[in-house]
């Protein structure tokens, strides 16, 4: 026989795709051609594959042999073919039956000797595979755990060539994925750490209730990074959808921890602020890889000292903000990645940064508006709630009373106002107020009374608040009404929700 073809999955951003691997072996000149628009990666399988082929003890045949990755058009990276490819080659040559890989995925690099080393992306071509039809797949040891995630797929390892050599040939068995390792016991920072800071802390549940974006500021040591650090605790644990989105985008990035779980928890990303374009949003030669905006996707993104961020890398958010994706274009093609994240700024009010404020400030007034103004109007105007904290007292530092309200104390309130909304808007295929259109929130029965929205309308009409803004202080009006256990905003809760939209404290 001098034909065999191998199922694989090749990648395109978050999407797989199954791929036909193909093998002729003809008579000629001895050598490889790979053919199906193979990446650098993939072009250079062919001395992988034949190294690990002859140090595991099979023959390499000396034909001249075509491969070919079906469908020809869908561009392919990377090297999770070469398993296929070496199953395919040996296949072709006659040297393996491969009628005990039919219907089976074979995902794998190959290292010189034979063994088979890990691979990124491996859940979401797992999926893929599960996706099209196929119930069986054969992986690295390394992310066997990872892929057993997906509910309704065989998953068998190999750590060797010589190991799926000696099962395609002679049914010896293949390694089982390990069990998953037990979830570790949350012990990440608490609220109740943070001392004082009302404002601040009102202001981060009814970002966390509403998924709003979020924006502080105020002088060093006023608690900033301390709050923002702490969102995620009070967030609800993600559930099996968003979790697969989640998982998927850090294993195609390698950030995925050892044991092969889910991960339930929201994401937490903090990029420096010299932290270039293709990092925040996604980028790269050939193919583009997520981005810290897409790795926080379903969780939190957060800038510190966010003026100091360059003007490209922060304009280069806004799409993502409002759109919830990311779509990167190169010469090879474009790349699509989900990025719903909670993007939350924290920035002091000058670039001296003195801790007592305006007291010893050393900036003008012009060099004050010019650092602020690095955070454009577009980009704050995106930003739900924003808020000014003042520094931290002697006497909240040093109170030794009750203790401040603990995370979990919090996050049960986020998770019952987060259940309201989303029953609230079922029928809208939407669960929080924050990606609530705002033209559905104009119309009835959802609009609110004129007696209620005077001052808004007051503010819209004075040009003190955008279009935008107006539909953004309406929805944080319906998180603090489900904060609050009510069914629909009075003036109130408009009222707070313009002091946190403005930047004003209460």
């Amino acid at each position: 026989m001098s034909y065999a073809k191998v199922l694989c999955v090749g990648l395109v951003g978050v999407t797989g795709h199954v791929v036909e691997v193909e093998a002729d072996l003809a008579p000629g000149l001895p050598g490889v051609v790979i053919s199906g628009l193979p990446d650098t990666a993939l072009h250079e399988a062919r001395d992988r594959v034949r190294a690990a082929i002859v140090n595991s003890g099979q023959k390499w045949p000396n034909r001249r042999i075509t491969l070919n990755l079906l469908p020809a058009t869908l561009p392919k990276y990377g090297s999770a073919f070469d398993l296929a490819i070496a199953a395919a080659v040996l296949g072709g040559s006659g040297e393996l039956p491969l009628l005990p890989l039919d219907r089976t995925v074979v995902l794998g690099e190959l290292g010189l000797d034979g063994t088979v080393r890990p691979v990124r992306g491996v859940l979401p071509m797992v999926a893929a595979a599960a996706h099209a039809g196929v119930d069986r797949v054969v992986v690295p040891v390394g992310n066997a755990a990872e892929a057993a995630v997906i509910p309704g797929v065989r998953v068998r390892a190999v750590d060797t060539l010589h190991r799926l050599v000696a099962f395609v040939r002679d049914g010896a068995p293949l390694l089982p994925p390990p069990g998953a390792e037990p979830v570790p016991a949350g012990d990440g920072p608490d609220l109740s750490e943070v001392a004082g800071q009302r404002l601040g802390r009102r202001a981060l549940e009814v970002a966390a209730a509403g998924a709003h974006h979020l924006a502080l500021l105020g002088p060093p040591g006023a608690g900033k990074t301390m709050l923002a650090e702490r969102l995620p605790s009070i967030l609800p644990e993600l559930d099996d959808e968003a979790a697969l989105e989640v998982t998927a985008l850090h294993s195609i990035a390698g950030l995925l921890p050892p044991g092969g779980r889910l991960l339930r928890r929201p994401p937490f990303q903090a990029p420096h602020h010299t932290a270039t374009v293709p990092s925040l949003v996604g980028g790269g030669s050939g193919v583009a890889r997520p981005g810290a905006v897409s790795l926080a996707h379903r969780g939190v993104l957060f800038l510190d000292e966010a003026p100091e961020f360059s003007k490209a890398a922060l304009e280069a958010l806004r799409q993502p903000l409002e759109n919830g994706r990311v779509r990167v274009a190169r010469t090879r093609g474009a790349t699509e990645y989900p990025a719903r994240t909670q993007l939350v700024l924290a920035a002091n009010p000058c670039p001296c940064a003195k801790p007592s404020g305006d007291v010893d400030c050393e900036c003008t007034p012009l060099a004050r508006r010019r650092y602020l103004g690095r955070l454009s109007g577009p980009l704050l105007d995106r930003v739900d709630v924003q808020v000014r904290l003042l520094p931290v007292r002697a006497a909240e530092l040093l109170a030794t009373g009750r203790p401040s309200e603990t995370s979990g104390a919090v996050a049960a309130r986020v998770a019952a106002a987060r259940r309201a909304a989303a029953a609230r808007w079922v029928d809208t295929g939407r669960r929080v107020n924050a990606d609530i259109p705002g033209p559905y929130l104009r119309r009835p029965p959802w609009r609110l009374p004129g007696r209620d929205t005077r001052e808004l309308r007051k503010r819209l009409d004075s040009g003190s608040l955008s279009a935008r803004g107006f539909d953004r202080v309406v929805r944080l009006a319906w998180t603090i009404a489900d904060l609050d256990g009510r069914d629909r905003p009075d003036a109130g809760d408009i009222a707070e929700a313009i002091h946190l939209r403005m930047g004003e404290g209460a």
